[in-house]
């Protein structure tokens, strides 16, 4: 884990391409408690070490199915793709039998991707492995502090350049949206961790691959307004109906979705799972 030494940073972005539904603004003064955070998202490998030791069943297990884009199901997944549509994400195909451990559906595993972040978990799983591993669900505050790497409203994570000096630092969309993926980046799907150079604070991959978890509920609202728990170790929102994600993930794409962008955000129910998000995990500093 990186130890983030706390203190104040400004939140929040007022980019021109932001998408004011969201709520990415206003810029604001926060003050954080020093912490830490996990280097990199959960792995396949640490996540099956907590199934092994707890007997888990993610939520995509008990429910039966998963969202898979649809340029990954093959001969074998396509008898299992459900009816279930996303409204205005058409790529999105609800597959019977795809989970953490199958990320494609039947005839998919994970036995050579130990590397790669776990994908198609919920909130609660996140959540439960957390609680499991002895650390928790970074707040929404606390993951864009150390998503910024030290810098002061950069753009992303690592300055202002999407690809400084012709590289590559995070694995987004290039192409044509949802069908063509020229894959400039190296990667169509999920890559595995620490594939990309580290941002100023040591983290890896806040930008693109997956989506990751936050422990706040989500609001458009609540953090705009000035008051004692919105700028000092803000926890978000005492309840809603989504929670919180960031970092944008492979499938982002400037064309419809750039919240690869450091402040973006977005958002998805507690239950929900998909084969682009995933989490890393947060602990408080021990005292004395």
């Amino acid at each position: 884990m990186a130890s983030i030494p706390g203190g104040e940073f400004s939140m929040g972005g007022d980019d021109p391409d932001a998408f004011p539904d969201d709520g990415e603004g206003p810029v604001r003064t926060v003050r954080l408690s020093p912490y830490l955070i996990d280097t990199t998202a959960v792995t396949n490998r640490q996540f099956n070490a907590f199934v092994k030791a707890t007997g888990y069943e993610t939520d995509a297990e008990r429910f039966g199915w998963s969202f898979v884009f649809h340029m990954f199901i093959g001969a074998e997944q396509r008898p299992h793709v459900m009816d279930a549509t996303v409204p205005g994400a058409q790529w999105w195909l609800a597959v019977e039998g795809a989970t953490w451990r199958a990320p494609e559906g039947p005839g998919s595993d994970v036995d050579t991707r130990p590397q790669h972040p776990v994908v198609h978990v919920s909130w609660r799983d996140a959540a439960a492995y957390a609680a499991w591993a002895g650390k928790r669900l970074p707040t929404e505050a606390e993951w864009e502090m150390a998503a910024r790497g030290g810098l002061h409203q950069a753009k992303y994570a690592w300055g202002d350049e999407l690809v400084p000096k012709n590289r590559w630092r995070c694995n987004i969309w290039q192409g044509t949206f949802p069908r063509t993926n020229t894959a400039d980046d190296g990667h169509v799907g999920p890559a595995p961790v620490k594939s990309y150079a580290p941002n100023g604070l040591g983290l890896y991959e806040v930008a693109g691959n997956v989506w990751e978890w936050c422990a706040d509920w989500w609001s458009t609202t609540w953090h705009a307004e000035q008051r004692p728990e919105t700028r000092t170790d803000p926890a978000g929102p005492p309840e809603g109906e989504f929670r919180v994600t960031r970092g944008g993930s492979y499938l982002c794409h400037e064309s419809y979705c750039n919240r690869y962008r450091v402040a973006a955000r977005t958002r998805n129910t507690p239950d929900s799972s998909t084969g682009n998000t995933g989490f890393r995990c947060a602990a408080d500093v021990a005292s004395g």
